[in-house]
């Protein structure tokens, strides 16, 4: 009884509730320690999503999204020599779920077309890797490839590979029928981690890390000797990234909202005054 009574209270929220479908693609890319420009499309992947909106008003809606994503950089395109002497790259996948709060500039009731922003916050997954000089795929985590975890290190600790974030950003709507949106958008997303990229301080004692995690770790902590003319191993101490900036991703593409209900067309054509006449009975 007490389940059926609930059901009734809240029916006729669903009821009259302007639910949608989200449906997004587009390319991801990220900002750290080999990618410094801060919006590019170089060394760009794909990207897509989905989920569901649900509208408060004409200006505000609540979203949550499933999106996957994948992020990577190589010192081989950097500008500056130091850098492509490093030779480090590296490469992840992104899985994010997220909750965000969306406002709508114009009424899109009204106006065919709206600048939006969005504010949320969202939890992601990575796990980097990199290629070896013989191809093999290696996650470079489980290496320590600056010492994290290590007793001769204490102040870098492991990092998780699932996290927090706060995802902002912005567009333009278009809305192309009664039922669907068109947008253009562009999310960025602020981390509290500086390791996405596996890059971030210094570079420890090779001798040290050869003894804790193997010669692999060693390999992939600096790659600068696989290339022609390349130099040995730095001294530890010397810089290896930038620790002072922490890493970001961001995702742009085109997003669908499709309507799941008939309040927002029947509205949307009562404001524009194109809502069908009932038939004269004589």
């Amino acid at each position: 009884m007490k389940k059926l009574f609930l059901a009734v209270l809240l029916l006729p929220l669903f009821s009259q509730a302007q639910w949608n479908v989200n449906l997004f693609g587009g390319f991801s890319n990220y900002n750290g320690d080999l990618q410094s420009k801060v919006l590019t499309t170089q060394q760009s992947h794909g990207s897509f999503g989905a989920g569901v909106q649900y509208d408060l008003n004409n200006h505000f809606s609540l979203l949550s999204n499933l999106t996957y994503g994948r992020v990577g950089a190589s010192d081989a395109y950097a500008t500056q020599a130091d850098l492509r002497a490093r030779n480090l790259s590296f490469e992840t996948a992104i899985g994010e779920f997220n909750v965000l709060a969306e406002y709508n500039l114009l009424d899109l009731r009204v106006h065919r077309i709206t600048p939006y922003a969005f504010v949320g916050i969202a939890v992601y997954h990575f796990n980097p890797y990199a290629y070896d000089s013989t191809g093999k795929k290696v996650y470079l985590r489980p290496l320590s490839t600056e010492g994290e975890g290590l007793p001769q290190y204490p102040s870098r600790k492991e990092y998780a590979l699932t996290q927090m974030a706060i995802p902002f950003g912005g567009g333009i709507k278009f809305r192309i029928s009664d039922r669907v949106v068109l947008a253009y958008e562009i999310g960025l997303r602020k981390l509290f981690t500086d390791y996405l990229d596996d890059v971030s301080t210094r570079y420890v004692d090779p001798a040290i890390l050869l003894a804790a995690k193997g010669p692999e770790a060693v390999e992939m902590a600096y790659r600068g000797n696989e290339i022609k003319g390349g130099s040995a191993y730095p001294a530890a101490g010397t810089v290896r990234g930038g620790s002072g900036n922490k890493d970001w991703y961001y995702m742009s593409g085109l997003r669908v909202t499709i309507a799941l209900n008939s309040s927002a067309a029947e509205a949307h054509r009562r404001h524009n005054g194109i809502l069908d006449c009932p038939k004269k009975v004589y």
